[in-house]
């Protein structure tokens, strides 16, 4: 923090937690606030990807690879593999999106690794009072991320059913269509039944957009928040405070490159999952 004063720890937590925004949020949602630290480096990441893939396909040989290639060629056999399991139609698409989504969110997530102060303090060297560099620690990108592959999701499944047949799936799935006769009741019951099952594929959609998102988000921001608290230890400037910061720092920075690793394939399973989903038929219900 940009101050000469002593701060407490509840004071240098929340400084941390805030991002560089546009200006103070009102309310829960507030589409006119931007984060320029989350969007400065969800794109850095972003390119940073490209860039390297990039590099690698430049360098790629018929003969024996090199040690990156073989690591991306083992990557990319990985993803496919899942792909195969998950996706039962279309896959030229949904393959290279899951490995997009892996690799990216792999790099966003590493970010936590880096120690709390040092891009903050490189930020306040050029005049911004706070940065919050985590992208995947302020709920926008992975809600923005989830929000993708819900509309992903509902793109295929209308490229594939077409229209008229997706609508008519959101009508007829998970209960089925009711059996229509002369008698006014059935037709009363078959409105109701179509209402129902519009309002739990609305639900649904809904439920699975939000968890996705919400799931990156939480694991990320714990795993922040406790390099935060570790963070404190090291500030005390006691024996005990320094020696505890760098044991307990040391295990958790191990133990939170699985965490990293674990989200971004939970994340990028979910993106199968999902586009698989789209892609099946409810045609016998």
């Amino acid at each position: 923090m940009a101050t000469s004063e002593p701060v407490t720890g509840s004071e240098y937590i929340a400084h941390h937690l805030h991002n560089l925004a546009s200006g103070p949020q009102h309310g829960l949602f507030d589409p006119s606030v931007i984060h320029f630290d989350t969007l400065f480096f969800s794109l850095l990441t972003g390119l940073l990807l490209i860039l390297g893939l990039w590099l690698v396909a430049r360098k790629v040989t018929n003969g024996v690879p090199g040690r990156m290639q073989a690591f991306i060629e083992m990557l990319v056999e990985l993803v496919d593999d899942q792909a195969k399991a998950l996706v039962s139609g279309d896959r030229r698409f949904a393959a290279p999106l899951a490995l997009t989504v892996f690799c990216w969110v792999v790099l966003m997530n590493a970010i936590d690794l880096i120690p709390v102060d040092a891009l903050p303090r490189l930020a306040g060297m050029v005049g911004l009072p706070r940065l919050r560099p985590l992208p995947t620690a302020d709920l926008n990108a992975p809600l923005g991320m989830a929000l993708a592959v819900l509309v992903l999701s509902l793109y295929y499944g209308i490229r594939i059913k077409g229209l008229f047949g997706f609508l008519g799936e959101l009508f007829v799935a998970p209960f089925g269509r009711a059996h229509l006769s002369w008698n006014p009741l059935t037709w009363i019951g078959a409105l109701l039944l179509a209402l129902a099952n519009l309002g739990l594929n609305i639900i649904e959609y809904f439920a699975k957009t939000f968890s996705m998102g919400m799931r990156l988000y939480g694991n990320m921001y714990a795993g922040e928040l406790l390099f935060f608290l570790i963070a404190l230890l090291g500030g005390s400037f006691t024996v005990l405070g320094i020696a505890l910061h760098l044991f307990t720092g040391s295990i958790w920075a191990i133990f939170h490159v699985l965490i990293v690793l674990l989200q971004a394939f939970i994340f990028m399973m979910l993106t199968l999952v999902y586009i698989g989903q789209a892609q099946e038929s409810h045609a016998g219900h």
